[in-house]
């Protein structure tokens, strides 16, 4: 782990990023979707809040309401979020670095649905990635490695030479447990841990090509 207040470099060969938290604000949105979700379903707000960041809305749902009632449940929170899309915002430094990878390989491995995924980056102002992992492609959500590994494969490349950007413990579980190299920590949850750098934002990350052909990665550490 490099000492705080320094500046660490890594040659990686792709860039892989967690959505939400990472390249794009939803919390408002997601927040009031969920609390909406909650009091019609007659649970507690914070509860049900507390539980959803870096998870597939099938997997919160399952645990909270009953099989028989789980499909209309997970169609409805579907529809709130999606609804709140427009709303959603890019974080800091997000535009900078995704432009600046012109030809550099990428992909977005996120747990929202492909129709909320791809309306949060639009309604940010960020470009479509060419590979783009969501919770309608999984078998099993974060922090099953199984999302990771998909970007990895699809880019053709080894898990091992990628490096992840993630906010929520489910997320940098999920990038341990696919082989990840480097899992860089942007705007943690609280609890959130097993980072080798973080960094409260994407402005402190800069990426070029190096000679030779891998990727050269710029983290700027956060004091």
């Amino acid at each position: 782990m490099p000492e705080q207040g320094s500046i660490s470099t890594a040659q990686v060969d792709a860039l892989l990023f967690d959505s939400d938290g990472v390249l794009v604000d939803s919390d408002a949105s997601v927040l009031a979707a969920w609390s909406q979700w909650a009091t019609e379903h007659r649970l507690e707000p914070d509860d049900v809040t507390g539980r959803v960041h870096g998870r597939r809305a099938a997997d919160t749902v399952a645990e909270l309401i009953e099989p028989a009632q789980r499909s209309s449940a997970l169609a409805r929170i579907n529809e709130l979020e999606l609804a709140a899309a427009d709303t959603v915002r890019a974080l800091p430094g997000a535009s900078e670095l995704l432009t600046m990878l012109d030809g550099i390989p990428w992909a977005v491995v996120t747990s929202a649905t492909r129709a909320l995924a791809t309306a949060r980056l639009r309604a940010a102002g960020l470009p479509s990635p060419k590979v783009l992992i969501t919770a309608d492609d999984l078998r099993e959500g974060k922090p099953s490695p199984e999302g990771y590994q998909s970007a990895a494969d699809r880019l053709g490349q080894d898990t091992a030479r990628c490096v992840v950007f993630e906010d929520s413990q489910a997320g940098v579980l999920a990038a341990h447990a696919a082989g990840v190299g480097i899992v860089v920590g942007v705007n943690l949850r609280h609890g959130t841990s097993g980072t080798w750098v973080t960094v409260p934002d994407l402005r402190t990350v800069t990426c070029h090509r190096v000679e030779s052909g891998p990727v050269k990665l710029r983290v700027g550490v956060a004091v």
